[in-house]
């Protein structure tokens, strides 16, 4: 039995930039589970993705804005009235960053101050009454300086997305220690799943493979494959963020698996899981997937998040690369019935 006082709790409140992403839709849901009432930040209500982020958490209540306009922000804010805010949105593809340079620091990076801004302003400067949750990179460490990187290994970002992300991060800390913000960021290492977008090399890979083993297309473009990242699953990364902001005091963590794998790897694995072993005659090298400045080696040392947190990855590499083939092979499938 519950006391009336505890019946009476009010429930917690969560508004999340970056909603209709793949981040956005696993957080949502987990904090769904915990009884949260959900805000989610969508720029225009014509966006496509709308309906499926209202399928996947039927009781969210999404609302207006624009990480490029800090009146839509304090609006949303005055709304959903949060205890907890994540900031997930970003201009989040990295190739994409040196193509559209100048709107990825307006998002990735400047978007950051406005959030913070509009948290400062809807609290009448006392940024005590919520926590603040920042998505920060693991491309931030770019040419890296040490290997695993931590913490407190230095960063040398190699993208416009890395420099973004790297200025959201310092003016994280910069409220932080300014306005005694209750805000942390998450140095999140690549994490992929079945909601992936297809420019990810993760998903253009499983999708690929699947859409090779129906028959639908005969090869796979990619750039260099000598590559090394620390991918877990998106799905354990977001209970990470959720649990950074249950903490007493808030710190910035790396988050990550502790083990690195190439693309020749994610080949393999992917490659097997519809029987093809021999896979090189299925996979073309092309330039223009060549990073200007390449990022050769990210491996993270998340240490920390398993001693303070308690965290640590459930989902192992091979398991995610097979769950995202098989999830794509379904994909596929229901095309053609």
């Amino acid at each position: 039995m519950y006391s009336q006082s505890e019946q009476c709790i009010p429930a917690k409140r969560a508004l999340i930039t970056g909603i209709t992403g793949q981040d956005g839709l696993y957080l949502g849901q987990l904090l769904a589970t915990k009884g949260y009432e959900i805000f989610g930040l969508v720029r225009g209500q014509s966006n496509p993705k709308i309906a499926m982020v209202e399928q996947i958490i039927p009781s969210i209540q999404l609302l207006e804005g624009d990480l490029r306009d800090l009146s839509s922000l304090i609006g949303a804010m005055e709304i959903a009235q949060p205890n907890e805010i994540y900031n997930l949105g970003a201009i989040s593809f990295v190739g994409l960053s040196w193509k559209q340079a100048e709107l990825t620091g307006e998002i990735t990076a400047m978007g950051v101050l406005r959030m913070l801004e509009a948290a400062r302003i809807h609290t009448q400067g006392d940024m005590s009454k919520v926590r603040f949750y920042q998505a920060s990179s693991s491309e931030m460490f770019g040419k890296v300086r040490e290997t695993p990187q931590s913490e407190t290994t230095a960063f040398h970002p190699r993208s416009p997305y890395g420099v973004a992300k790297t200025f959201g991060h310092y003016i994280t800390i910069n409220y932080r220690e300014s306005y005694g913000a209750l805000a942390c960021s998450g140095i999140l290492f690549n994490h992929e799943s079945p909601r992936r977008g297809f420019e990810f090399v993760t998903r253009k890979v499983s999708n690929a493979v699947a859409r090779i083993a129906l028959g639908l297309q005969d090869h796979v473009a990619l750039g260099n494959l000598d590559v090394r990242r620390d991918w877990g699953f998106a799905g354990d990364y977001v209970e990470a963020m959720w649990l950074m902001l249950q903490q007493e005091e808030l710190h910035d963590y790396v988050i990550a698996t502790g083990e690195t794998h190439s693309i020749w790897e994610l080949l393999d694995i992917a490659f097997s899981r519809i029987n093809i072993e021999n896979w090189q005659a299925y996979v073309r090298q092309d330039p223009r997937f060549f990073r200007p400045a390449e990022v050769d080696v990210l491996v993270g040392d998340a240490s920390r998040a398993w001693k303070e947190l308690g965290w640590k990855p459930k989902v192992g590499f091979r398991e995610l690369i097979e769950m995202m083939v098989d999830a794509d092979l379904e994909l596929e499938r229901s095309k053609l019935r």
